[in-house]
Parts: C-alpha cells; sequence; structure tokens
C-alpha cells in the first residue's frame, strides 16, 4: 500500500553543500563556546549542510543531563549568524516547537522516544498548524513500522509538506556491534510505502561508537538513502553525552572522503545489461511462485490426512528434521544459513496456517468469519 504524502522534494528546500547531504553537529549543546567553536570548524570543512545540537535531551533515568534548555536556542542562533549554516534542534512537545521557531531554528526533528507516543506527535503536529518549517521524523525506539509511518502522516496531515524520515536504529534485546539494530528492512519497507519520502540516515545512533560511522553510512547510501546525521564535537572525549559515538570535525571530513556515492540512475550499456538480469529473476521467482503454490497444495493434502486421523499440526521431530536439512543445503548452495532459516520459518508459518484452516472448517462453534484468519 504506497502513503499518500503530500511532499516537497528535498532538493527543493535544501541545498547540500557536498554530496553526500550531510548535517552534523554535537549531540548536546553544553556551552555557547563549544556549539560556536564546534560550528566553525563544521562550516570550514564545506561538507556541512547544516548544523544540528540537543538542546531538550530526553534521559533514560532523572539526574542524566536534560540538555542545557532553552538558552541554547541564542546559542544556536548565534553560529547561524557567525557561519552561516542553518539550524536543527529536536522538539519533544508544542513548547520546544514553540520556542524554537520563535527563535528562528530552521530544521526541527521529532526524536525517537517521542515518535514511540502518538499523543506526543499529534501535540507536536497540532502546534505546527499553519507553519512552513522543515521537520525530520526519526524512527521509533521499537521496530514498529506503523509507529513510524503514523508519526509521518500526523506531521503531513499537519500541513507540513518539507518532511524527512531519519533511520536510526532500534532497540534490541539482542546485544551485538551497534547500540541500536539497523534493521535495514524496516527502513527499506518505508521507501516502498512512500517512494517520495526523503529518507536519511543517523549512523552515530545507530553504531554507538565511532568506529563503526563509515561502514554504516556507506550502507545507507547503497540504500539510496539522501543524507546522513552524524554527531561532531569539537572535542569528544569530554563529550557531556554519548562521548563514544562522537567524531571531531577532521574526523568526520575522513568519514566522508571515504564513502562512495552511487547513482540510482541507469544509462546505455548498463541499463541494458542489467535489464536482460532482473528478466532472468523475474522468471525464476515466477518459477519459485509456482514451486510454492505445488507445495502448499501437498500441504493442505497433510491436513487434511491429519484431521481424518487425528494427528497433532506441529510435529516438532519432523520440523527440526527440516530445517536441520535445508539449512545444510542452502550452505552447499551457497546460501546463507540465517536468511535459510528465515525462509523455512516464513513457509513452516503459512503451512501450520493452512492445516489449522483445515482442522479448523466445518468445526462446531467456530465462527466463519475467523476461519481465514487460523
Amino acid at each position: 500500500m504506497k502513503l499518500e504524502l503530500n511532499i516537497q522534494p528535498l532538493e527543493s528546500w535544501i541545498q547540500a553543500k557536498s554530496e553526500p547531504l550531510l548535517i552534523a553537529g554535537p549531540c548536546s549543546a553544553e556551552t555557547e563556546e563549544q556549539l560556536v567553536a564546534t560550528a566553525h570548524l563544521l562550516a570550514q570543512t564545506g561538507r556541512v549542510t547544516a548544523l544540528r545540537a540537543g538542546i531538550w535531551k530526553p534521559r533514560t533515568r532523572p539526574g542524566e543531563f536534560e540538555g542545557i534548555g532553552s538558552i541554547g536556542l541564542e546559542w544556536l542562533k548565534r553560529a547561524k549568524e557567525e557561519t552561516g549554516l542553518p539550524t536543527a534542534v529536536e522538539v519533544a512537545n508544542a513548547k520546544h516547537v514553540e520556542e524554537a521557531l520563535k527563535a528562528g531554528v530552521d530544521i526541527l526533528w521529532v526524536g525517537a522516544r517521542s515518535t514511540v507516543n502518538p499523543f506526543t506527535v499529534q501535540e507536536i503536529a497540532d502546534a505546527l498548524k499553519g507553519v512552513d518549517v522543515p521537520v525530520m521524523v526519526k524512527n521509533p525506539v521499537n521496530p514498529d513500522l506503523s509507529l513510524w509511518i503514523g508519526a509521518l502522516e500526523r506531521i503531513n496531515g499537519a500541513g507540513i509538506t518539507k518532511l524527512v524520515a531519519i533511520h536510526r536504529g532500534f532497540s534490541s534485546h539482542e546485544k551485538s556491534a551497534f547500540r541500536n539494530e539497523p534493521m535495514w528492512d524496516l527502513a527499506i519497507n518505508l521507501k516502498t510505502h512512500a517512494p517520495n519520502l526523503p529518507i536519511i540516515c543517523d549512523p552515530s545512533h545507530i553504531c554507538g561508537n565511532r568506529e563503526l560511522l563509515g561502514y554504516v553510512a556507506q550502507k545507507a547510501l547503497d540504500l539510496d538513502m539522501q543524507g546522513l546525521m552524524i554527531e561532531s564535537h569539537i572535542d569528544p572525549s569530554v563529550a557531556w553525552t554519548d562521548a563514544k559515538q562522537q567524531v571531531t570535525p577532521a574526523a568526520l571530513v575522513e568519514i566522508i572522503d571515504r564513502l562512495t556515492l552511487r547513482k540510482p540512475e541507469l544509462q546505455g550499456a548498463v541499463k541494458d545489461a542489467l535489464a536482460e538480469l532482473r528478466s532472468q529473476i523475474d522468471k525464476l521467482d515466477d518459477v519459485v511462485f509456482q514451486k510454492m503454490a505445488e507445495r502448499m497444495k501437498i500441504v493442505e493434502k497433510i491436513g487434511n490426512y491429519k484431521k481424518e486421523n487425528d494427528i497433532t499440526i506441529l510435529q516438532v521431530n519432523r520440523w527440526d528434521e527440516i530445517l536441520n536439512k535445508r539449512i545444510a543445503y542452502a550452505k552447499a548452495l551457497n546460501l546463507s544459513p540465517e536468511f535459510a532459516e528465515k525462509l523455512l520459518e516464513l513457509i513452516h508459518s503459512e503451512s501450520i496456517r493452512k492445516q489449522t484452516e483445515i482442522m479448523n472448517k466445518g468445526q462446531q462453534g467456530q465462527p466463519q468469519e475467523k476461519l481465514t484468519h487460523a
């Protein structure tokens, strides 16, 4: 399902100093000197299009540094006057919106902790009505595409047409190299739902450390994201918040210089060659779906047999046998075991659904409309 969003192309309202579009600045505005000095160094790189800084910081526990507050807006105003960089801040309620707009902040963003709460997003949207200002919406903390889409729709519904999504990763119980799991498939799904919606990436919050910033930034650009938001501090070693994921302006330039920019447009022989390869994929996909349909017909026969003979749907030993054999076969075919397992789980889930439907069919007291959702 395509999203009906009334939005302007990114390039129509913000001109990148260089490719890729880069929004950078400290995680938190700590002092006026720290913010202005960082802004000057970032402006001198010639790469940064807008200056970001957090002044209201939603923290997990009370007593932690929650941002310098409204005084930071005056510091941002000075930084803009001295460097010419447009400014961007996070807003988490209507009061933040009103103060930021009054101070002349150029770009607002809705943070991950706010996106997760529709009441908060609606409050922000209501405060934005009648205002022509760019708004960026980060994905929610938890991996819920509907919440992300809902937040974008609420902000767009307030009349905001300069709208951008920010992919900053998702919270996960699994421990990995990332602070927040990228879960690239969710960002890809958003792009599929809203092809005209600009999406930029926040590698800082995905990584949680500076060592992986380049890797994540490159991955984002390879997925056709239109820019990056990266935290940069004049001296990350003494940063008051998220010190490990911030980089100096000089280090930021090194990261950007190592990135490879690829274009989505295809021309000439390259376009023809890809068209031929894609045609081959289309034919193979047709065969895959035909075989999957044949498989499901056999699943239905098995379901009927189990019903007639009062056999349980789930056969744990059989499932384990399938997993072990198919994953070993996948490895022999040079396919990822993780991919094979996910694919098998999807097929197994659909097989269980079909057999459950057969078991429930005609069952006394079973509502007819629920049969298709068993």
